[in-house]
C-alpha cells in the first residue's frame, strides 16, 4: 500500500481560509483526509486521538495554545472546551491562520451543545466542508479540460480528446469512490470493500455519550437503500416515505425526518436544490431537491451491487454515474470558482442535470449523459431550449454549455457547445 501524500485541490480554499481567518474548521464525512490535508499547512500538531492524551489535556489544556502557527488541533471534539479557547484567543491575537480544527464530527447527544459550538464563533472561525477526491485527484481525470478556464475564456478550444478509459473503468471508480485509503490499494477486490466498510461504520455511529446515533440501525439501512434507489431524482420525500411505511409498519414520519437530517449531519446525502432564473415566458420552475449521496459509493454499497451490474444494467449506471459526476463538480467548483451547484426543472418539463452558479451572476449549464449519439444530442437539445427561455435583460449570458459523458471524444459543435468526459475534466 502506498502512503505518498496525494494533492488536494481543497488546498486551495485552505490556503485562502487561513489568510482571512483567524481559525479554520474543516468538517465532512470520515474517511476524506481531513487531517492528512490539514497537517500541509500546520507546524505545531496537537492530537486528541487517545484516552492518555485526552486525560492529559483536558487538565492542561491552554498548552494547545502554544506553538507554532498555524496549530492543528485533531480530534477536537474529544474536549469541546477547546473550541471556546480557541475562539478567545483568536479575538486577543486578532491574527490571521492560527488554528486548524479537524476531526469527524460526531453527534452531540445535546443539542444545545451543538448549537453554542457552530454559532458562536462567526466572525472567528471559517468552515471549509471536505468532499471525497474527484477523478482529477485520483489521477484518472487527463486534466485537459480546466472548469475554470471554461468560464474565463468563451473562446476556449481543445483537441479532439478521447477519453482513455472504458465503461468498466467508470463503473469501478463508482463503485470504489474517492476515499483516499482505496486509492492506496492495488487490489480491485479490496479497494471496493473501503465505502462498503465505510457504510457499516455509518450505521453504527455512536453518539458523544456512546449511545447508537440510529435507535434502529436496521429502519436506519432501508432509508439509506430508499435514497439509494432514487439516486439523480426528484422523488418527493413524502413518495420514500410511503414507500418504506408499506413495508415497515413501525416506520414513521418522525423517524424519517430525524434519520434523514443525521444523515446530513454526518455528510453522507448531499442533495442539489433548484435554479430559479429570470426567464423570457411565464414558465413555473419546479423546486425540488435532486437526491444525491456526497459518493456514489455509498449508494452502491446501500444497494449492494457491484461494477458488472452497473454495466448490466445501464438506467442505473446512468444514475451513479449522474452521481460521481456531480461529486466532481462540487469539487472544482466550490474549492476553486467559490461557485454553487444547483439543477433545472420546469413544468413544461425542461430538465438541465447541473447549473453552476458564481456570486457575480455568472453561470453555466451542464448535462450529463452516459454516452452514445442519442442521448448526447438530448442533452445538447436540452441546453439550447434552456438558453433560448432565459431573460437576458435580467440575467447574464452563460460562460459556457457542456454535455458530460462518460467515455468518447471531445469537441465543441457548431452553435459552441462542449461535450466531453468527465475524465478530461479539472478544477
Amino acid at each position: 500500500m502506498s502512503t505518498k501524500y496525494i494533492n488536494r485541490i481543497v488546498e486551495k480554499l485552505i490556503k485562502r481560509k487561513l489568510n482571512s481567518s483567524g481559525a479554520l474548521l474543516i468538517a465532512g464525512p470520515k474517511d476524506v483526509g481531513k487531517t492528512t490535508t490539514a497537517k500541509q499547512f500546520a507546524n505545531t500538531i496537537y492530537a486528541f486521538d487517545e484516552k492518555s492524551k485526552i486525560d492529559f489535556f483536558k487538565i492542561n489544556l491552554s498548552s494547545t495554545l502554544q506553538g507554532d502557527k498555524p496549530i492543528l488541533i485533531d480530534e477536537w471534539q474529544n474536549i469541546l472546551e477547546i473550541y471556546d479557547l480557541i475562539r478567545i484567543k483568536v479575538d486577543e491575537d486578532s491574527n490571521f491562520g492560527e488554528f486548524i480544527l479537524t476531526g469527524s464530527i460526531i453527534p452531540f447527544e445535546d443539542e444545545e451543545i451543538e448549537e453554542k459550538i457552530f454559532h458562536s464563533g462567526a466572525g472567528r472561525f471559517s468552515f471549509i466542508e471536505m468532499y471525497p477526491m474527484s477523478l482529477y485527484e485520483s489521477n484518472e481525470s487527463l486534466g485537459n479540460i480546466s472548469l475554470s478556464e471554461l468560464f474565463k475564456n468563451k473562446d476556449f478550444s481543445f483537441s479532439m480528446y478521447e477519453s482513455p478509459c472504458s465503461l468498466e473503468d467508470i463503473a469501478f471508480y463508482i463503485c470504489r469512490g474517492g476515499w483516499p485509503i482505496s486509492l492506496k490499494i492495488e487490489e480491485k477486490e479490496y479497494a471496493l470493500e473501503v465505502a462498503r466498510n465505510y457504510y457499516d461504520a455509518i450505521l453504527n455511529t455512536k453518539t458523544n455519550k456512546g449511545k447508537r446515533y440510529f435507535k434502529n440501525t436496521k429502519l436506519a439501512e432501508k432509508m439509506l437503500i430508499e435514497y439509494a434507489r432514487n439516486i439523480s431524482s426528484e422523488a418527493s420525500l413524502s413518495k420514500m416515505f410511503d414507500n418504506l411505511k408499506s413495508k415497515n409498519a413501525s416506520f414513521t414520519n418522525y423517524t424519517f425526518n430525524n434519520y434523514l437530517e443525521k444523515f446530513e449531519n454526518l455528510y453522507i446525502l448531499k442533495d442539489i436544490s433548484s435554479w430559479n432564473p429570470n426567464l423570457r415566458s411565464k414558465v413555473i420552475t419546479r423546486g425540488a431537491p435532486i437526491h444525491h449521496f456526497v459518493d456514489p459509493s455509498l449508494g452502491i454499497a446501500a444497494l449492494d451491487i457491484s461494477p458488472s451490474d452497473l454495466l448490466n444494467d445501464l438506467n442505473t449506471f446512468g444514475l451513479f454515474f449522474e452521481d460521481l459526476v456531480i461529486r466532481d463538480l462540487r469539487v472544482y467548483s466550490e474549492y476553486s470558482l467559490n461557485a454553487s451547484i444547483k439543477h433545472y426543472r420546469d413544468k413544461n418539463g425542461l430538465e438541465v442535470d447541473v447549473i453552476i452558479t458564481r456570486r457575480n451572476g455568472e453561470w453555466a449549464a451542464i448535462e450529463i449523459k452516459l454516452g452514445g449519439e442519442e442521448n448526447i444530442m438530448k442533452g445538447l437539445n436540452s441546453l439550447r431550449a434552456l438558453k433560448n427561455k432565459i431573460d437576458y435583460q435580467n440575467e447574464k449570458e452563460p460562460s459556457f454549455l457542456a454535455v458530460i459523458t462518460a467515455i468518447g471524444p471531445s469537441y465543441k459543435t457548431s452553435d459552441g457547445i462542449y461535450v466531453f468526459p468527465i475524465t478530461q475534466l479539472k478544477d
